[in-house]
Parts: C-alpha cells; structure tokens; sequence
C-alpha cells in the first residue's frame, strides 16, 4: 500500500527534464495563449450555444456558460499553481504523482487519455458536418457511403444501428492531417493553430459586431423559460428542477452542457516543458486564454439568444441560420469557414495534449518507455505516441456517432480537475515551502470551491457516464497492476534505497 500512494519529489520531476527525452523549449505566452484558445473555441461556440439555449436553458445559457467559466477558473488557478512549480509534460498527472501518489497518478492519467482522444473524435465529427456544409454550397457532394459513421445511436433504444455507410471520411482526412503536423514539430504546430486561432477570431468577433445590431430584447423574455436548476443526481435518482424528455433542464443543466466548451484550457499545461519560461508563461497562457474565450462565449451567446427567439435556434447550425433569418444569407460562408478553422484548431490541441501525457507516464515506468518516450532526433516531438494518438482518434472518428463520444467526454475531465484541485491543498501541506512562482490566490477556499463545483456537475451527468467512466477505469488499473507496477521507475528506486 505504501508503493502505491508513494509520491515523486519535485527533484525527480525536474531532473526528468535533462537528456535525450527532453521536449525544445520554444513556447512563449502569445503561443501558449493561442494554444489555449484554439482548444477552447470550437464546437462549443458554433453547435453547443445554439443546441444548449433551445432544448435547456433559453437565454440563460449566458449565466450557464459564467457558471461553467466560475468552475473553471477555480481549477485554471490551481493549475497554474502546479504548471508553474513543475514545468514538465504530464498535466494533471504529473501533479497527482507530486502530491497524492502512484496509484492515483495513474487513474488521472489514464482518464485524460480517454479525454483527449475522445474529445478529439468528438470534434472531428463536427468539423466533417462543417465541412460537408461548405462545399456543399458549390454544389460538391460526397458519396453517401464516405459521408457519416457507420453507426448512429437509436434514440428510443440507446443502442448502435447500422446506417449504411462505410465510413466519415472528412472525419478521419482532418486527424491524419493533425497527426502529420503533430510529429513535424511544435513549432509547426503552433504556427497553424495560429493561423486558425486568427481566422476563427475574426469569425466570432463577426458574429458579436455585425449581430448586435440585428439584437431585439424581447428574444431575452422570459430569460429563463425552463428555469434556474435543472440538476439531476446519478441519473434522475435526485431532480432538482424541470424535467424535459427524461432530461433536466435549466440554467444549471445548461452549466453542465456548456463544460464541454471549455475543456481545452488544460492541455496549455502539458506544453509546459517546451515553453520557453515556463514559470511565467504558462500561467499566463492559462488564464488569459480562459478569460477571453469565457467573454467571447458571453457576447456569443448574448447575440445568438437576442437575434433568434430561443425556441426558434436551429439546432444544427444555429449561427448561420440566424444570420439567414435577418436577411444575411451570405455570412453563412464566413461562419462555416470560421467554425472549419475554429474546429480544426481544437483538434490539434487536444491531439497535441495526449502525447504528453503518455511521455510522462512512460518516463515513469507505467507504460513502455521505447515507445511512448520515444522523442523524434530531428522533430523533437513524441512521435510514436502523436501517431497512435491519430490512428486512435482517425478510427473512432471515422466509425463511432458523435453522441456516443460526447457521453465519454466531460465526466473524465471534471475527475482530473477535481484531483488538481485538491492536489493544490496537499502540496501546501506537504511542501510548504517549495518555490512556487506563481501561487494559487485564496487557498484553501479556491480549491475547495473548485472540487466542489467540478463534483456538482460530475453528478448532474446521466448514470451511463459514470459506467462508461468506471469500466474503463478497471480497464487501466488491469494494466496498471500487470505492467504498470512492475515497471514503475520510483518502485525501483526506492527498492535500490533499500538494498
């Protein structure tokens, strides 16, 4: 047991740094910050505003997305606190290594896996319905069989059914694409998504000019037709609040939707080893990429709710339709062009992400160092694993529906900001007196209010998430108990001590 919750010393972590596995340092605050709002600005704003305000909360998703931004702000600091102390790849599992031990390293870690690549496959879908849109307008079509999934959740049994088709092959086009600019290097990497991230800005800052002045204030009456909760526990064992369809719905089931949006923020904190001073830079990426999407997505919403009535949304592409409704049929090609780039910039951080977290965990032993710590002599990046990442993501993509992987998608990253959280508090106790250049304000409320939050909207999710959650859990600590452990780098250190 004691193997089990040992923790790794802030030395070990940085010693880690120096060698051959070494990631280039050549990420300052602008890239970081770009990083993080091309992660965050994506699907969220473009489907799940529209989506979200018609079927749960009406015009009070704008106090959902502020809840969901308050939540994610608690755990944005603590993660600056800990990207700051630890600039090494590895997010939220290298954190839980430092502070609460192996075993829950390894949970942490083996759930961003899941929500990364999930996520990832989550936006590709969207991007191949943006991208099917767009070209469609010049009259080009793909063949029915190369359009969509293979499979699509019936909604009366919940279970897959065959559509007919072979393949989504813009699905999977787009995360081969990522993977090949992945591997070339991250300064190739960054440069795109900061292509995309300006074109995607130019989109949105779009929307919010020209459709303040299409905004009528009785769209905003009532505010909040379904009202202000809508949390549901494990599943409808517990309602508090309006129930639509066996759904909840409110501004606090909004809050719980719009998470989605913002799941991106941390993947700025794996790029910590290849920032350039990441004691400073990477806290600043965190938080001023958080601070600008949370206010993007208020005004967003804000003009979205006030030029469409929100019963009226259309669901599927909610911004173009509403620029349609007021006589502007032609920005629809800016907004599709816009979401394209915004999408295509959240899968590369997130595909970014999860190679870096396989890389720490490898350096620790848990998974086989000569593969996922292999480092490309020339690129410098982890090769091996970014192209098992994009096989991974390019296949469910390319064969599993969107809904099936959203279900996958929130529960896992708020138990990684839940353990962040609370691994803030047992840093402070355990080493007081660390160097910590940037330190979380307000502790221990912070923290704590963050857990609390992030344990809040776990439990307003449907009790298939949580099942989904745990069998892929005793899934990883199969691995963990037959390789893992065996080969853990701190078990044979301390067992070198002993002898």
């Amino acid at each position: 047991m004691k193997h089990f919750f040992a923790t790794k010393s802030l030395d070990l972590l940085l010693e880690e740094m120096a060698g051959e596995h070494r990631l280039h340092r050549v990420l300052g605050p602008v890239s970081l910050t770009a990083l993080g709002i091309g992660t965050i600005i994506g699907a969220g704003i473009f489907v799940a505003v529209g989506a979200a305000a018609c079927k749960t909360t009406g015009p009070a998703i704008i106090a959902s997305i502020m809840v969901s931004g308050v939540a994610c702000v608690f755990a944005a600091l603590c993660y600056a606190e800990f990207a700051a102390m630890a600039p090494v790849a590895g997010s939220a599992y290298t954190y839980a290594y430092a502070t609460l031990g192996e075993v829950f390293a390894w949970v942490i870690g083996w759930d961003l896996i899941l929500e990364y690549t999930v996520a990832s496959s989550a936006v590709a879908h969207g991007w191949s319905h943006y991208f099917q849109n767009l070209i469609g307008m010049v009259d080009l079509h793909l063949p029915n069989i190369l359009s969509k999934a293979p499979f699509m959740t019936d909604p009366g049994s919940h279970h897959l059914v065959a559509t007919g088709t072979l393949i989504d092959l813009p699905a999977f086009a787009i995360a081969v694409m990522i993977t090949v600019i992945l591997v070339l290097g991250i300064k190739e990497s960054a440069r795109f998504n900061a292509v995309m991230v300006v074109i995607k800005l130019f989109v949105v800052l779009f929307v919010i000019v020209v459709g303040a002045f299409f905004i009528n204030p009785a769209n905003w009456h009532p505010f909040a037709p379904y009202g202000w909760k809508g949390l549901s526990f494990f599943g409808g064992v517990f309602n508090w609040g309006m129930v639509k369809d066996g759904l909840p719905v409110g501004m606090l089931a909004g809050a719980g939707i719009m998470f989605f949006a913002y799941i991106g923020f941390d993947c700025v904190s794996t790029q910590a080893e290849e920032a350039r001073n990441p004691q400073r830079d990477v806290p600043i990426g965190i938080i001023a990429s958080l601070l600008i999407c949370t206010a993007l997505y208020i005004a967003f919403a804000a003009v979205l709710t006030g030029m469409v009535p929100y019963n009226q949304i259309d669901i599927d592409a909610p911004v173009a339709a509403a620029f349609s409704r007021v006589g502007l049929p032609w920005a629809q090609f800016i907004i599709s062009v816009g979401a394209l780039a915004g999408m295509t910039s959240v899968i590369l951080g997130l595909m970014l992400g999860q190679p870096r977290v396989l890389l720490a965990m490898s350096r620790d032993g848990l998974l086989p160092k000569s593969f996922f710590a292999s480092i490309h002599p020339r690129f410098r990046t982890p090769w091996k694993s970014s192209m098992l990442t994009g096989v991974a993501v390019a296949t469910l993509s390319a064969i599993l529906p969107l809904d099936t992987l959203l279900q996958l998608v929130n529960i896992g990253t708020l138990l990684a900001f839940v353990i962040v959280c609370m691994a803030v508090l047992v840093m402070r106790r355990t080493n007081p007196d660390a160097i910590r250049p940037f330190r979380c304000p307000f502790v221990p409320v912070t923290p704590i209010l963050g857990a609390l939050l992030c344990i809040v909207l776990m439990l307003s999710l449907p009790s298939g998430n949580w099942l989904r959650l745990i069998v892929w859990l005793l899934v990883g600590f199969g691995i963990y108990f037959f390789y893992g452990r065996h080969h853990s780098v701190l078990a044979k250190i301390r067992a070198q001590k002993k002898h």
